[in-house]
């Protein structure tokens, strides 16, 4: 707004400058008898001098909201771009016109982008090639990271389960409390089930990351409450991807099993648009992702295996009505991955 007011005076100011040299040039220096009848002829009680002025002002007042929207349509326009600049699959639209420095800027950033995306991509895969001396330390931290868990949940879980049971002894609400611990154990079994599911390995083991998927998925129908529905497409991935991409549905997999209290859960692994497309959705309970993006251990895992292979990743939730994990990546020909290969080889 003062941007805008101060542009108008501006303007208003170089118009009546530009009118009075003008009238300076036509009628000579001001005098009174020339000059007079600007003040001194009266339309309306407003004299000949009111009206240029008003006038000058209005046509200020034209031009400087032009310039303003002009220059807003233009700031909305780079905005959108500029946040568009991240997706995998930007393309710099041909058809809407950007002043020449900005176009270059965007070009270049979009470049600087792309090359940091495949720098990373790339970094992971020579970082999942030189993985095998390290999975056995990973293996035991994860391994005590899951005993500490276990403790934590599981053990506190069912020594409350035994208290409940010992007070049944002591109380006629037997029912009431048999309710409870059925709860309970009911809940530890989820706990359980969920952290057992980090302990399959890493690596896919010579399976493409489709088939992974496909048992892990059998595996849990046999043991969970809630139903699953799956589509797996075949495609073209990185080693490295295709590890960081199986790890990040487990993690979601396991904060649904832990967590959510869904009845439903759709997995999809898919390739649309050259780009790979990992979703995972439940109808559970939801949760503010905005309050437990920094203290929640498995969005902090997802987040840093997606940003780890350069992809893109969305979770939205809503409390109530569920939650929704996406990873897209783009999808590499098959010739670049037999070469990629061939030269970590």
């Amino acid at each position: 707004m003062i941007a805008f007011i101060s542009r108008l005076f501006t303007l208003f100011f170089i118009l009546l400058s530009a009118a009075f040299g003008l009238l300076v040039a036509i009628w000579g220096e001001p005098n009174e008898k020339i000059w007079g009848p600007l003040w001194q002829q009266n339309y309306n009680n407003i004299p000949l001098g009111g009206y240029i002025a008003l006038s000058l002002f209005a046509i200020s007042l034209l031009i400087a909201s032009w310039i303003s929207m002009t220059a807003r349509a233009r700031e909305a326009q780079a905005t959108r771009i500029v946040k568009q600049l991240i997706e995998p699959d930007f393309v710099l639209p041909k058809k809407q016109p950007l002043p020449k420095p900005l176009k270059k800027a965007l070009e270049q950033t979009s470049e600087l982008i792309d090359t940091q995306r495949k720098s990373l991509q790339r970094l992971s895969n020579e970082r999942a090639e030189a993985n095998d001396k390290i999975i056995q330390e990973r293996i035991i931290a994860e391994r005590q990271r899951l005993a500490r868990e276990l403790h934590d949940s599981v053990s506190q879980q069912l020594f409350a389960a035994s208290m409940l049971l010992s007070a049944l002894t002591e109380t006629d609400e037997n029912a009431t409390s048999l309710k409870q611990v059925e709860k309970i154990v009911q809940q530890a079994q989820l706990e359980m089930r969920a952290l057992l599911l980090h302990l399959r390995p890493v690596a896919l083991h010579n399976k493409t990351l489709a088939q992974g998927l496909e048992e892990l998925i059998i595996e849990l129908q046999q043991k969970v409450f809630f139903h699953i529905e799956y589509e797996l497409e075949e495609m073209s991935l990185s080693k490295a991807e295709e590890d960081h991409l199986f790890r990040i549905a487990q993690e979601a997999l396991s904060n649904t099993l832990r967590h959510a209290k869904a009845s439903e859960v759709e997995l999809l692994l898919v390739a649309r648009d050259d780009l790979a497309i990992l979703r995972i959705q439940d109808n559970g309970l939801g949760f503010d992702v905005e309050a437990d993006k920094s203290t929640s251990y498995g969005l902090q895992n997802i987040a840093e295996r997606a940003v780890e292979i350069g992809c893109m990743y969305k979770i939205v939730s809503v409390p109530g009505e569920g939650t929704i994990v996406e990873v897209k990546i783009p999808l590499h020909k098959e010739e670049e991955v037999n070469d990629t290969n061939i030269n970590s080889g």
